[in-house]
Order: C-alpha cells, then sequence, then structure tokens
C-alpha cells in the first residue's frame, strides 16, 4: 500500500510534465464552475468558500491527497454523480449566483481532473514538503 501511495504521490508531482502544459479547456472550467468555491490555486479559499456548510474542500490539504490517494477518480465522480449538488446549488442560490446546466463531456471530465492534479502538484512543489501520510 505504501509503495502505491509512493507511486502515485510520484505521478502527482510529474503529472504536469506529462499533461500539456497548457491546459485551456480544464482551466477555463475550473475558473468559471470551480474557482469560486475551491479559489484560484484549490485551497478552498474562493469567495464563497465559507459559505457553504461544510465550506468547499481544499484540494492541496493532506486530508485531500489522501482521499486522492485512495480514490483516484474522486474528482470526477464528484463532479458526475454529484454528492454534493443541493451544497452547491443551494450555496450558489443564497448568494445570488447563477450557473447554467452543464453537462459534462468525457474530454472536459479529464481536463478539470489533469487541471486539479497540476494545482495540487503545483502547490506541493512551492511548498516543498513531502506528501506522506500515517
Amino acid at each position: 500500500m505504501k509503495q502505491f501511495i509512493l507511486a502515485f504521490i510520484l505521478l502527482i508531482g510529474f503529472l504536469p510534465l506529462l499533461v500539456k502544459a497548457n491546459n485551456t479547456l480544464g482551466k477555463n472550467l475550473y475558473q468559471s464552475r470551480c474557482a469560486m468555491c475551491h479559489g484560484d490555486d484549490g485551497r478552498g479559499d474562493g469567495p464563497l468558500a465559507k459559505k457553504s456548510n461544510p465550506p468547499a474542500t481544499d484540494f492541496t490539504s493532506l486530508v485531500f491527497q489522501k482521499r486522492l490517494a485512495d480514490y483516484p477518480g474522486v474528482i470526477v465522480a464528484s463532479l458526475v454523480l454529484g454528492p454534493n449538488q443541493k451544497l452547491i446549488l443551494g450555496t450558489l442560490q443564497k448568494n445570488h449566483v447563477v450557473l447554467p446546466k452543464h453537462v459534462w463531456t468525457d474530454a472536459e471530465l479529464r481536463a478539470v481532473n489533469y487541471y486539479i492534479l497540476s494545482l495540487i502538484a503545483k502547490h506541493n512543489k512551492q511548498t516543498q514538503k513531502p506528501t506522506t501520510y500515517q
């Protein structure tokens, strides 16, 4: 299990090299549909982050990274299955934010997933903290 986690951490670290440097689609979708809660850098510090209960997820936290290591499909599953849909819609409505309904394509799901993973990798590189789980 530890070897899997280490391999996953290395993958996250090198992911930006494996993915197109300019993930325009993922960035545009993230900025227009996610950043208002999760923040520009994925740290859960967007303008609406604290206005939801529970607050928006910090993708760069070790807790989320552990969850991602345990279940690599968590980002896409959240978009497809919408387990927090009522929370998200409620937060948007209370704050008078209107987002048009969106049906995600496979390419968009991949692009947003890669973009969020690149935010995590960027954060880990900037903080120079080894990602370890206990």
